[in-house]
C-alpha cells in the first residue's frame, strides 16, 4: 500500500536519520494533497529518499513517526510492536502474582507516539494524544487481544481529554471489548487498589509511582507520614505496610478523598493510623505545627503543562517545598516530585534548592528518582523523561 507523501526541506531530515520520532512544520517543504488529519503517510527527503512513515496531525508536530522502514501499518504492525511492548515488561519481571498493573505502552519510548496503554488485572485502558492513534483505536483493540489473549477481559478507551481539542472528533470514553463496568481490584507489589479508568484521573492510577512507593516504604517505620495530593492513596498505603506509625491523606478533591480511604481499607481494614482530609494543600500545610510529621510526600499534578507555564510553575514547586521545609521535624524526610515534562531536572532542583535555602536548614539528598521501567525513555527522544524527584533528608 502506497500513502500519500510528505517530502522534507533540504537537510531537514538529520533529526530523523538520529531517530528522533516527530517531524516539525518548518521541516516540510512539500506534501500530497488533501491528507487528512491523523492519516498515515511516508516521509521524503528532499531528494526523494524514503526515511520514515507516520500519523499525519496538524499542529507544531507535523508527522509523529510509527516506524523508520517502509512497511504497512497493519494489524500485522500493531501485534509486532505490541509484543515487543510486553516482551520488556516481562523480560525486567514486572508481571507477577503480586503485580498485574503496569503500563504497556508508553509512547516515544515503546515506538508509538501519541498511545497510552495501562493495565489494571484484567483491563486494558488506551489513551490517544494523537488524532492518528483515535483513527488505528479498533486496529490497536485487535492487536491487544490477540497479543494479550484469555488474560485480557475489558479494553476501555479514555482518550475524551487527551485528544487535540481542534480536531473536534467528538470522541467519547467508551469500552472497545467487554465492558465489565464494576470495581475491579488490582494489585501492586502485593497491595490492592480500586483502579477508576471510568471516572478518575488520566487511565485511573498513576502506575508511574511504583518504584517510589516502595521505596518510600523503607522510610516509613515509626514514622508520622502526611500524603499531599494523595489522589488514590498509592503513598499511604505503602506507608501503612512499611509500619508507619500515622499516615494522613491530603488533597483538594472529596472524590480523591473517598478512592485513598476505599484503597487503604481494602489493604488495612478499621487501621486507625490513617486519616484523610479534603482541603487544599497549602491550606493545609499552613495550618499544621512544625515537627507534626517527619515523612512529608509532595506529588503534585503537572504545575506546567506547556512552556508559557514553566516561570509560574517553577515558582509554585519552590513555594510548595519552602512550606515543607519550615514544617517537617528534624531529622525528617521529603519525597518531593514534578511530574511536568516541560520542567527539567536541572530547573526542579533548582527550584527545591532554592526553597530549602529559603528554609535556612541543613538538606541533603538521598535518593535522585525518576519513572520506573513501563515508562521507558526512548534514547532518541529525551523529552520522554518527565517525572523527576527527590528524596531528601532535613536536619
Amino acid at each position: 500500500m502506497k500513502y500519500k507523501k510528505i517530502r522534507l526541506k533540504p537537510k531537514k531530515e538529520e533529526s530523523l536519520r538520529r531517530f528522533h520520532p516527530w517531524v516539525f512544520s518548518g521541516a516540510v517543504q512539500q506534501k500530497d494533497e488533501d491528507i487528512t488529519e491523523g492519516e498515515v503517510v511516508s516521509i521524503y527527503t528532499s531528494n526523494n529518499e524514503f526515511i520514515a512513515v507516520g500519523h499525519y496531525q496538524i499542529g507544531s508536530i507535523e508527522v509523529r513517526v510509527l516506524s523508520f522502514d517502509e512497511e504497512k501499518i497493519d494489524l500485522d504492525f500493531w501485534k509486532k510492536r505490541l509484543t515487543s511492548a510486553l516482551l520488556l515488561r516481562q523480560s525486567i519481571g514486572l508481571l507477577s502474582t503480586d503485580n498485574n498493573s503496569y503500563r504497556l505502552v508508553h509512547g516515544e519510548g515503546d515506538g508509538l507516539p501519541g498511545l497510552i496503554i495501562d493495565i489494571y488485572a484484567e483491563t486494558a485502558v488506551v489513551q490517544s494524544h494523537s488524532v492518528g492513534m483515535h483513527e488505528d483505536r479498533m486496529m490497536i483493540c485487535e492487536g491487544l487481544k490477540a497479543v494479550l489473549g484469555d488474560t485480557l477481559k475489558n479494553i476501555y478507551y479514555k482518550s475524551e481529554t487527551t485528544l487535540p481539542f481542534k480536531a473536534n472528533l467528538g470522541a467519547e470514553n467508551e469500552y472497545l471489548y467487554g465492558g465489565k463496568d464494576v470495581a475491579e481490584v488490582a494489585m501492586e507489589n502485593g497491595l490492592k487498589f480500586y483502579p477508576d479508568w471510568v471516572k478518575g484521573q488520566k487511565t485511573g492510577f498513576f502506575v508511574d509511582q511504583r518504584d517510589n512507593r516502595a521505596l518510600l516504604e523503607k522510610y516509613a517505620k515509626g514514622r508520622s507520614v502526611l500524603n499531599m495530593f494523595c489522589y488514590t492513596g498509592g503513598f499511604s498505603f505503602y506507608a501503612m505496610r512499611g509500619d508507619a506509625k500515622l499516615v494522613h491523606s491530603v488533597d483538594s478533591s472529596s472524590k480523591a478523598i473517598t478512592l485513598t480511604n476505599r484503597n487503604v481499607e481494602i489493604n488495612f481494614p478499621n487501621d486507625k493510623r490513617h486519616e484523610a482530609f479534603a482541603e487544599d494543600a497549602f491550606k493545609y500545610l499552613g495550618g499544621i505545627n512544625k515537627g507534626d510529621y517527619d515523612l512529608i510526600i509532595l506529588d503534585p499534578p503537572a504545575f506546567a503543562k506547556h512552556r508559557g507555564a514553566i516561570r509560574n510553575a517553577l515558582q509554585g514547586y519552590k513555594r510548595l517545598n519552602a512550606v515543607a521545609f519550615d514544617k517537617i521535624a528534624s531529622g525528617g524526610i521529603i519525597f518531593t516530585f514534578s511530574c511536568s515534562q516541560v520542567i527539567t531536572k536541572d530547573a526542579f532542583r533548582l527550584a527545591v534548592f532554592s526553597a530549602a535555602a529559603m528554609s535556612g536548614r541543613k538538606v541533603r539528598i538521598l535518593h535522585q528518582l525518576s519513572q520506573p521501567a513501563d515508562h521507558p525513555i526512548n534514547i532518541y527522544h529525551p523529552e520522554g523523561e518527565y517525572l523527576k524527584g527527590l528524596v531528601l533528608y532535613v536536619e
